[in-house]
């Protein structure tokens, strides 16, 4: 299975970057998540959790604050004007 290239960055800083075989994030139409192979969407951050399972079952856990999530060709971008890792 494809991995995703998953990238997290504050306004100010890039707060995590790597390889991913599942993102879950909190939008604001509720929580999503993303698997290698998802359709391409953009969507806006609610405050919450991000995270993000690597391949070898570790979980990387990130709070963001207001911004926006997006998938495109097995690659996650989340950008949020307050994010650190948890």
């Amino acid at each position: 299975m494809a991995d995703l290239t998953v990238n997290v960055v504050s306004a100010d800083k890039q707060v995590w970057s790597g390889e991913a075989a599942q993102v879950t994030a909190r939008t604001t139409e509720g929580e999503i998540g993303i698997l290698p192979g998802h359709e391409p969407v953009l969507a806006i951050l609610a405050s919450g959790q991000v995270r993000v399972r690597q391949s070898n079952g570790s979980v990387v856990e990130a709070t963001a604050e207001d911004g926006f999530l997006s998938v495109e060709n097995d690659t996650v971008t989340i950008v949020s004007r307050n994010a650190a890792l948890a």
